[in-house]
Formats: structure tokens, C-alpha cells, sequence
């Protein structure tokens, strides 16, 4: 320690705890840009994945208990209570504890990555002498497996196959129970450190950072990049928070923006919709990265653009809708049957078998973001109308078929109105390629198409009885991605058939503002069971709320949706608002890039400014 902390008396060792009354809410991020680590209130790490986003675990007590894995630092009082921050624009977490004895600071973080992935928790003492104990069960391949742990060198060393983590700290380390402890006591003017590192475990073990030393560049790091964004002074809190979360989502070495750092989480607690969310939808991505660029990050969009051309590459047809961080394409699904899931909710699946469906609306997500890479400060890419072009003349031979739609339905494949809308948007922005840019390519024949995609759009999706949109060619059901219509330029947003479609979401798939994807009970998705409301559609009906001038609804719901952040400005993909608890993976992509978004389109609605509502 810094400064010498009195050992205390080894106590028994707490049994596992499979805490029922946690909530998804109740978790932080932690992240070096190719990994994160979920901080629960109570100071036990339940989820961290080595080396990347979408590696096996080493602590999956989120989705079981203690024994799947955990690490928790806290007051050895059972009465201790804590709140939490982040340092003001970092990824630097700090809880403090308080205790009848006294008060401690515990802080979180994961440098920037070195030769190795690091996790530092540093404990200062605030008041009085406090007793802590550190308790850490290391279970790898998602908390199946025991490692061998050594005790080498002043550290311990636990391997097991191709992994290896090893923990250091100036905190004297024992072992019982399949677990390794320590107990100390601290006062102010104390400090306590402890770095876990992994690495193959075929490889020595690299040198760990210095604890102490490391805390201040992982912070200037945070603050300096979230200093990038457009009037950034001007921005409010929980759009800089979401910046902050969207770049801790980005893999860095590729440029990938994965959907979440989690698996599993469920949509309805007890229910099946538990899914692999640690991978790249070029739908969210290109989202994201639409609001990057809103927000002056042209070096994120440059990264994304150049992961997109590599992940894509070769034939069009053998595009998918997701990758691996660095483009991988097979992202094969498997349930763990030893991990009883959040809440008891099962299956847990690993990987994703929706990478193999067909989507047609990325193909509009992908032309779409790439024109506005284009019309941005990024400019135009000869290697990328090279891909749109490649994507285009695929799209003619799928683009009339049916398929599995934005909300990856395991039921029968329809004609969504949302897909069809986004292969509009493919031809739009396409032909508009041509006709203002220049580019080559078959403009009159592309127009075409985008006009026979509109009519048919309008004629086939359009229930008049009810003035709305819908779902399907032929469905009575809704789908809240039809919000998009006015945002991806398909109809004005005065058009009374968006305004009709506004009011018909907003009668049908609303509680209090908050918007449901579609409702299960009418539409056969493959699943049993229901889920929450999704925060982005919601996000999306205040922008539409704001596009056609209903300006005060619209300020109304993005505060309604900004309060449900967590205490650390954090959402997860959904909410329920019955019961008023977060559902399914977290921190969001999704639900973050529809904060950052809805506030730009507010800003945008602005009498006198200089902003222009367009495409996401």
C-alpha cells in the first residue's frame, strides 16, 4: 500500500450470493475501447469479457451468481451504503462507501490497452478506519470452468485452456473456498491498489501498469476526447454521457461499434428473448456513427467506413447483418445451460444466429450513412461507391422478397414496410449519388426502381381505416420503425399520412410515451412471452413528434426518457413501465444513439437554427 494500512484478522468466508432484489440498472461501464467490465452498486465486477467484447467470460455472475464468477471490493459492514459517479467526462468510476467507522473511495477503470488488457481498483480512505475485504472467484468460459490459481511472487496467477489472469496488489492475497481474499483496514491518507491483467496462458505475464500512475492518462484520455465534440461546452450532460458510452461500445483496433457489452440480458424477466448483443450490427453502427459525425467525430466515421469496406468485402450477396469486432462472419449461437440467466431468465445464449437472416433494410442503413460520409468533412471514397454499387446491383434481385425485417423475427419471413422503406432510401440516395455527385452509375434506372418502391409502399403498407402505416404488406399490426418515415425523406413530415401514423403509434403501441417495438401478442415472431418497451422507438417518436411541430410533446418525452437513466446516465435496450425497471442488454448502442439524436433533432426544431433534420 502507499501508505502502510493495519492487516486485520482473516474472517469466514462469505458465502456465494445470488441477489435477487439486482437490477440491470443498478450496473456501470468500465472499458479500454476493446473490452468492458459492468460495476454492480454494491462493488462486485459481475461481467468482464478478456480480451474483447465478444470473448468468453471470466466473471458471469450477472447472469448466474457469485460462483459464475465476480469481484467484489466493499465494506466488510454489512449496514455500508454507497452512491457513485463518474468523474466528470470519463469512463472513471467512484463509489463511496460509508460505514459506522468511516468512509472509503473505491475507483474503477481499465487503461487504455497497453500489452495486455488491465483492470485497476484503487480504495482511499475518507474518514475513520474502515475494514474491506476484496473477494475475487475467477471462472472462465462464462463461469464454467475453475482455474488452477499459484500464489507467485507477491501474485496470484489462475490459468485454465488458453487463459491466464493474473492479480497483483499491495494488499496480501489468500485463498479459500475456490476464491481469493483480502482483508484490510484504512484510514485516511491510505491507499490500497490491486491490477488484474490478463493474457494467453501459453505467454508470460506481461508487466502490469502502475496503478497509481495509470489513473491520470485514462482520465485525460476520456476528457480530451469527449473536449472533440462539437460546441461541447454546450452540450448537456446526458448527451455527453452518451457520447462517452458510444465511444466505450467502439473497438478500437478496428473501428467496430458493437450493440452491447452483454449477452443475455432479458426482455422480460423469466422469458426467452435473451440474446448475443456483443457483436456489430451495421444497422446500429451506421446509426451510431450518423450521430458520431452530427457531433464532429469524423476520425470515428473515418475508422467505421474503413471496418465496413474490410467486413463486407467479397460478394454482395454474402453480406450480413452483423459481424465479429474485426469482421468475422460466423457468429455461431449456442445456449450454457450451466448459467441459469438475469433473474432466472433462459436460455443463455452465446452468438447469434440472426447473422444469418435477411434484412433488406441495412442495405438503406449502409447507402444511407455512406452519402452522408460523402456530403460530410469525411468526402467521398472511390473504394466505397465501388462496395454501394456492388450492394445495389445485389439489391435488385432481393429487394421484392420477404424477409426477417429490423426486429429479426424467428417466425415467418414477411414483406415489412420498414425493409421496403430503407431499399427506397438505397435507390434515393443511390441515384442522388449520380445525379448531384457525379458519380457513375445508373442513375434513370435507379430512380425508377426508388419511384415503383415508393408507390407500391404507399399502396400496400397503408391501412386508410386507420390513417397509419403498418408493419406488413396486408398486416393490421404496428411497428414503430415506420416513425422513421419522415426522417429517411420517404414522405414529408406534414404529410397527413406520418402524422396519422404518429397518432396510431402513439394510441396503440404507447404506455405514458413509452413506445413498444410491435405487439407480440398479434405478430408471430417465433416466441412466446413479452417484452418492454424499446427506449430507442420512443426516441424515435419524439423526433417525429418534433418533425411535424408537436415540439412540446417532444421536449416532454426526451425528458421523460432522459430520467430513466441510472444514476451514472446509463440505459439499457429497454424499459418497463409497469414495474419500472430497465429489460434486456446494457449500456445500449441503440438507446444512447437515440439520446444523442432526438437531443439534435430538439436543437434542430429551434426557431433560428442552423441545423437540418435529415436522415438519422
Amino acid at each position: 500500500m502507499t501508505t502502510p494500512a493495519t492487516k486485520v484478522k482473516k474472517a469466514k468466508t462469505i458465502p456465494n450470493r445470488s441477489r435477487p432484489d439486482r437490477r440491470i440498472e443498478d450496473y456501470a461501464l468500465i472499458g479500454d475501447l476493446q473490452t468492458a467490465a459492468l460495476v454492480g452498486t454494491d462493488g462486485s465486477i459481475d461481467w468482464l469479457c478478456f480480451p474483447r467484447f465478444d470473448s468468453p467470460a471470466c466473471f458471469a455472475a450477472l447472469l448466474g451468481d457469485d460462483g459464475n464468477g465476480h469481484w467484489r471490493i466493499a465494506p466488510r459492514d454489512a449496514d455500508a451504503t454507497s452512491n457513485r459517479h463518474y468523474r466528470e467526462g470519463t469512463l472513471v468510476l467512484e463509489t463511496e462507501w460509508s460505514t459506522a467507522s468511516g468512509s472509503v473511495r473505491v475507483i474503477d477503470f481499465m487503461p487504455l490497452r497497453g500489452a495486455a488488457p488491465d483492470l485497476v481498483r484503487i480504495v482511499q480512505g475518507i474518514s475513520g478506519t474502515v475494514s474491506m475485504r476484496s473477494e475475487i472467484r475467477l471462472r472462465f468460459d462464462y463461469g464454467h470452468v475453475v482455474p488452477w490459481v499459484r500464489h507467485l511472487d507477491g501474485r496470484v496467477v489462475a490459468i485454465a485452456g488458453p487463459d491466464a489472469v493474473s492479480l497483483r496488489s499491495d494488499i496480501h492475497q489468500y485463498g479459500r473456498d475456490f476464491a481469493t481474499y483480502g482483508d484490510f483496514e484504512i484510514s485516511p491518507g491510505e491507499t490500497a491498489w490491486f491490477v488484474l491483467t490478463w493474457h494467453p496462458s501459453h505467454e508470460p505475464v506481461p508487466k502490469p501498469p502502475d496503478a497509481l500512475a495509470s489513473l491520470a492518462p485514462t482520465e485525460r484520455f476520456w476528457t480530451e476526447w469527449i473536449a472533440q465534440a462539437t460546441d461541447s461546452g454546450d452540450l448537456a450532460e446526458e448527451v455527453t454521457r452518451s457520447l462517452l458510452t458510444l465511444k466505450a461500445l467502439t473497438y478500437a483496433p478496428s473501428g467496430g461499434i458493437v450493440a452491447a457489452p452483454t449477452t443475455s440480458l432479458p426482455e422480460s424477466l423469466g422469458g426467452p428473448r435473451n440474446w448475443d448483443y456483443r457483436y456489430c450490427w451495421l444497422r446500429d453502427a451506421t446509426m451510431a456513427l450518423a450521430a458520431m459525425l452530427r457531433f464532429g467525430y469524423s476520425d470515428e466515421a473515418h475508422a467505421w467506413r474503413n471496418w465496413l469496406l474490410r467486413a463486407i468485402a467479397g460478394s454482395p450477396e454474402d453480406l450480413q447483418i452483423m459481424y465479429g469486432v474485426t469482421g468475422e462472419r460466423r457468429l455461431s449461437e449456442f445456449e450454457a445451460p450451466w448459467l441459469p440467466g438475469f433473474a432466472g431468465s433462459s436460455p443463455v445464449r452465446i452468438g447469434n444466429a440472426a447473422a444469418e437472416q435477411l434484412q433488406i433494410d441495412v442495405y438503406g442503413e449502409v447507402m444511407d450513412v455512406l452519402a452522408l460520409a460523402r456530403e460530410s468533412v469525411i468526402g467521398p471514397s472511390d473504394d466505397a461507391w465501388a462496395l454501394q454499387r456492388g450492394l445495389m446491383q445485389h439489391l435488385d434481385t432481393v429487394w421484392s422478397e420477404p424477409d426477417e425485417g429490423i426486429w429479426e423475427v424467428r417466425g415467418d419471413r414477411q414483406h415489412f414496410t420498414y425493409s421496403k422503406v430503407m431499399a427506397w432510401v438505397a435507390y434515393d440516395r443511390a441515384a442522388r449519388a449520380v445525379e448531384r455527385f457525379g458519380m457513375s452509375g445508373p442513375a434513370k434506372r435507379w430512380r425508377a426502381t426508388c419511384n415503383q418502391l415508393h408507390q407500391q409502399i404507399c399502396t400496400e403498407a397503408f391501412d386508410t381505416d386507420r390513417n397509419t402505416f403498418t408493419q406488413a404488406y396486408g398486416s393490421k399490426a404496428l411497428d414503430a420503425a415506420v416513425l422513421l418515415i419522415p426522417q429517411v425523406g420517404f414522405l414529408p413530415a406534414d404529410d397527413a399520412r406520418v402524422v396519422g401514423t404518429v397518432d396510431a403509434i402513439q394510441r396503440e403501441l404507447s404506455v405514458d410515451g413509452f413506445v413498444q417495438r410491435y405487439l407480440t401478442d398479434t405478430v408471430d415472431d417465433g416466441l412466446s412471452s413479452g417484452e418492454g418497451s424499446f427506449l430507442i422507438c420512443s426516441f424515435w417518436l419524439a423526433d417525429a413528434l418534433a418533425l411535424i411541430g408537436r415540439i412540446g410533446e417532444a421536449r416532454n418525452l426526451y425528458a421523460k426518457l432522459v430520467a430513466l437513466r441510472n444514476d451514472v446516465g446509463l440505459l439499457a435496450e429497454e424499459y418497463d413501465p409497469t414495474n419500472k425497471r430497465m429489460l434486456g442488454n446494457f449500456p445500449q448502442a441503440f438507446s444512447h444513439l437515440g439520446l444523442v439524436n432526438t437531443a439534435w433533432h430538439l436543437n434542430a426544431a429551434e426557431p433560428g437554427s442552423a441545423l437540418r433534420p435529415s436522415a438519422y
